[in-house]
């Protein structure tokens, strides 16, 4: 063997070894998700940790639930409701995840389901979330706008207050 060989033998060792160590890689794209709900950051993304030990980020799809405090911005209101309804409805619970996508934050993008029920739509449902529309499409339009439409019709969460002002405005006004 010549330099070049074992150079090339204990730099592919190297990488293997290294391979081995890493935690194994989130989600890349669409496909499914199953463990349990370790936290909950806000009414819109929770945490999973799958049976591997990996904890998946997910922001729920196609809904967009009140901004809570952070260190930089306000909460808005209805933002600790939001937040406390997602942790009733899922935290410490098996959950399955349809990834449909990766956002810029590096969170999977998914409908989230617990027992068959579709926690994304039961957020909305229960008045803690808007309908996202300038995410949504179908198959999934039609169901979260009628069961928000709903949710306004019966006061429910957010929608006790006359007008609640929607997280993408907050957000565009916090910037």
């Amino acid at each position: 063997m010549n330099r070049r060989t074992i150079g090339t033998s204990a730099a592919l060792a190297f990488v293997l070894a290294a391979a081995l160590l890493l935690p194994p890689p989130l989600p890349a794209g669409p496909g499914t998700v199953e463990g349990k709900v370790v936290r909950i950051a806000d009414g819109d993304t929770l945490t999973v940790a799958t049976r591997d030990g990996t904890k998946v980020k997910v922001r729920l799809y196609g809904i967009d639930a009140p901004e809570v405090r952070h260190e930089e911005t306000p909460g808005q209101p209805g933002g600790v409701e939001a937040r406390q309804a997602l942790k009733a409805l899922t935290l410490g619970r098996r959950v399955r995840v349809e990834v449909l996508e990766v956002d810029t934050h590096g969170r999977s993008v998914g409908i989230v389901s617990e027992r068959g029920v579709n926690i994304n739509v039961a957020m909305v449902r229960e008045g803690w979330a808007w309908a996202y529309r300038r995410y949504l499409s179908a198959p999934y339009a039609s169901e979260f706008i009628d069961v928000e439409r709903e949710a306004r019709a019966r006061r429910l969460g957010i929608w006790k207050r006359a007008n609640p002002s929607p997280p993408w405005e907050f957000r565009r006004r916090m910037r």
